[in-house]
């Protein structure tokens, strides 16, 4: 086995063939196929099953893929380190954020980063689940990851600031009369929230419990910039990080009362180098200010 039937494995399940695969990663289709044949007769197992919509991983082939996973973003890390000098970094940084966490300051910090280091590849996604994050994070999959603080985070982790959450309200709504809104005052609101595991309702749970609320939910969605668009529709009340409004809502956000600040932490492989370091460094040179 190799890690180049690695690579060519995990791109076949990301694109659900080996013709996409093949052209995702600019190789011939006939050498891939020809590859995964290989990988599946040296290991005697089945990584992929053919259905109507193409090809996807056997039960086997997730548990193949997940130490794959592993394999590849640890061979990438080792030739980006070795291949770093004193002045350059180069290689792929993969980061993941947690779903509404730094939308506005992750990529003033990515950006600064690619501009210091050109070479540098960077990939980013976006994960709504805090455990995910985390088995992710054990796992080595990721460089780094940017969460809200929870009572699990690791005891390594390195805050970089506080998300400030603010309501958002309909056109028309009365709330948008003031400059800031009691949370008391939205007392029988239909609610937009959000998945059940997120980090977001975890939020929006203890703001309401807090302050004696029971909601009505009138939907539960997986972005932030749904939720913000059902709210201004009317569909109901949310409540968002700040920085993950769209700056055509704007208009009707409103800062509640009392506050809720929201920590944000960011997470570093074991090991990490100095691309890590050097994006934790950024990220806490952000705005991340409280109004």
């Amino acid at each position: 086995m190799s890690l180049r039937q690695y690579e060519y494995a995990l791109a076949v399940a990301e694109a659900g063939s080996v013709t996409a695969a093949a052209e995702l990663l600019r190789v011939a289709q006939p050498s891939m196929s020809q590859q995964i044949r290989g990988l599946e007769r040296e290991l005697g197992v089945q990584l992929f099953a053919r259905t109507p919509t193409g090809l996807v991983p056997t039960v086997v082939g997730r548990a193949f893929l997940r130490e794959a996973e592993v394999a590849v973003s640890a061979s990438r890390r080792a030739r980006a380190t070795a291949r770093a000098g004193a002045d350059e970094l180069v290689g792929e940084l993969v980061v993941a954020v947690q779903m509404g966490f730094g939308t506005r300051q992750l990529p003033g910090a990515l950006g600064a980063l690619r501009r210091r280091f050109p070479r540098l590849e960077v990939t980013v996604f976006e994960e709504p689940s805090s455990a995910e994050l985390e088995r992710l994070c054990r796992r080595g999959v990721l460089n780094l990851a940017l969460m809200a603080a929870c009572e699990r985070s690791p005891a390594d982790a390195h805050h970089v600031g506080d998300e400030e959450f603010v309501v958002v309200l309909g056109a028309g709504h009365p709330g948008l009369a003031s400059d800031r809104v009691g949370l008391r005052e939205l007392a029988g609101e239909p609610w937009v929230r959000f998945d059940r595991d997120s980090a977001l309702d975890a939020v929006l749970q203890n703001v309401l419990r807090n302050n004696e609320l029971a909601p009505a939910t009138a939907a539960r969605v997986s972005q932030t910039a749904t939720a913000v668009r059902w709210a201004a529709h009317g569909l109901g009340v949310t409540l968002v990080p700040a920085s993950a409004v769209p700056q055509d809502y704007e208009h009707l956000v409103r800062p509640v009362s009392p506050v809720v600040p929201q920590p944000v932490i960011a997470v570093l492989r074991q090991g990490a180098g100095p691309a890590e370091k050097a994006l934790l460094g950024l990220l806490r040179q952000e705005s991340w200010q409280l109004s």
